[in-house]
């Protein structure tokens, strides 16, 4: 599996902006299956960097009401990587 087939795409809110910041973490959707070395041999393929820590989070399917109809979000599955200090990752 390549580098580019494990990150989806990464997150850009005002909490991972915050987390980017101020402990230099950046926050990737990941492929469901993918466990936490190969997610920071990607990211330190890609981007150039060197990763200290890698925390995966699995938030589940939900149900939801839209009037009479029922449905479900899907499942995701998110990666916040720990980068090295002095290493960096421009999102925009």
């Amino acid at each position: 599996m390549e580098a580019r087939d494990i990150l989806i795409k990464p997150i850009v809110t005002e909490k991972t902006m915050k987390q980017q910041s101020d402990l230099n973490q950046v926050t990737f959707y990941v492929k469901k299956g993918v466990n936490k070395i190969e997610i920071a041999k990607a990211v330190e393929e890609i981007y150039n960097v060197k990763v200290t820590s890698v925390n995966v989070i699995v938030t589940p399917e939900k149900k939801k009401r839209v009037g009479r109809y029922y449905g479900r979000t899907t499942e995701k599955r998110k990666a916040i990587v720990t980068l090295a200090e002095g290493d960096s990752i421009t999102l925009f």
